[in-house]
């Protein structure tokens, strides 16, 4: 990849029509067929719009998921969608379960998890649909975006249900790690470039001690010790990270601390020092991480961790994409800059936090945002390769 290769983490908004399209199709008023020749069309035009801002690598904007992990039950026998009215007759604590959705600012609306309702069974693949669309869509590098394995195993958990496929959690990410396995190998035959695992829980385990408050997952009630948890993830992560194979694609790995809504104080806060060990024990070639805004905790912290140096390509967010503010070009290459001082021009990236529209129907900005901050992020990595390539 080129020096400070630029890239959006994964989902863009979607268009009123394509929505529209979606609640046709699950009325069965629509067809499958038509609505997928929407998909791809406006996935087009999505990545025309990434080419035309100058972009190195280009993302599908997930364009045809209902939101970041769920999607998932369309694409694997086994998992069935339910919606929270569904999952609240396996929930043991329904009152505080409502009080921490309205505290998050999480619109009940838009939750519908994928649960595992028996045993896993892989069949066309996970995002291969997307990556064979950018294919044909772009010549530029490509990333395919996949809910991590422990975001997976974790969120499709649900006691009560899951258990029909198997008896516990650890089976079931086991049985995850074999649909990995398929799916990696599927993407790097069609030709993936980067291969990225999100795994935005994370922080959710080491940043609420134990006490559990996120909507990401069905399993509220499940390993609530965060060492024991972070041994669970690494393991997961750790394995299917080790199924790329390095030669035909990178693997990367991006932790963020969720970006659902525009409303920072209820989002969590906290460096990454806690995840560092995990980091190193799956040893992704890139880490894809949020660093625009004071909840990551500081950067040059971060970077002098020598934990950190020498192990790690890093994916920089210099973008919050939450805010309508654009970022000046300034800040962006103050960042880089501090970043390829410690860790080599060849190990630095650039990109925003996280993806524009963690639910389908609630994006947390708008295209001509968008185009201003991105604009300024190309801009800058053009400023750090001069100062750094010559």
């Amino acid at each position: 990849m080129e020096r400070f290769f630029t890239s959006l983490m994964g989902s863009m908004p979607r268009s009123a029509e394509l929505m529209r399209a979606r609640r046709l199709v699950s009325a069965g008023r629509m067809e499958q067929a038509a609505y997928d020749e929407l998909v791809e069309r406006q996935t087009a035009e999505v990545i025309a719009f990434q080419e035309s801002l100058g972009l190195d690598v280009i993302v599908s904007g997930e364009l045809g998921r209902d939101n970041y992990v769920s999607f998932i039950s369309d694409k694997l026998g086994g998992v069935t969608q339910m919606s929270m009215a569904e999952m609240m007759d396996y929930i043991e604590d329904k009152q505080a379960f409502d009080e921490m959705l309205d505290i998050l600012d999480v619109p009940a609306v838009s939750i519908r998890n994928a649960i595992c309702t028996g045993p896993l069974a892989y069949r066309e693949g996970i995002a291969l649909d997307e990556l064979r669309m950018m294919k044909r869509c772009t010549t530029r590098p490509v990333k395919v975006t996949l809910p991590g394995p422990y975001l997976v195993t974790r969120s499709m958990w649900l006691p009560g249900v899951s258990t029909r496929g198997y008896a516990t959690k650890e089976d079931l990410g086991e049985a995850v790690l074999d649909v990995y396995r398929q799916e990696v190998e599927a993407l790097q035959a069609a030709g993936a470039d980067i291969i990225q695992f999100d795994e935005p829980v994370l922080t959710e385990v080491v940043f609420t001690e134990g006490k559990t408050r996120t909507f990401m997952c069905a399993a509220l009630s499940q390993r609530k010790d965060p060492t024991e948890e972070l041994e669970f993830a690494g393991h997961l992560i750790e394995r299917a990270v080790g199924f790329v194979d390095p030669a035909r694609s990178m693997s990367c790995v991006h932790v963020c601390r969720g970006n659902w809504s525009r409303n920072e104080e209820i989002l969590l806060t906290g460096p990454y020092t806690p995840l560092i060990d995990l980091f190193a024990r799956a040893r992704p070639q890139m880490l894809a991480l949020e660093f625009s805004t004071p909840r990551a905790g500081e950067l040059s912290a971060f970077l002098a961790d020598q934990r950190i140096q020498g192990r790690f390509a890093l994916g920089l967010g210099v973008m919050n994409p939450r805010a309508d503010e654009t970022e000046p070009v300034e800040g962006m290459v103050a960042a880089g800059r501090m970043a390829a001082e410690a860790l080599g021009a060849g190990r630095v990236a650039l990109n925003p936090d996280c993806g524009f529209a963690t639910f389908s129907s609630r994006p947390v900005n708008a295209y001509p945002a968008i185009e201003r901050k991105v604009g300024n992020m190309v801009r800058a990595a053009a400023l750090l390769r001069e100062e750094f390539c010559g």
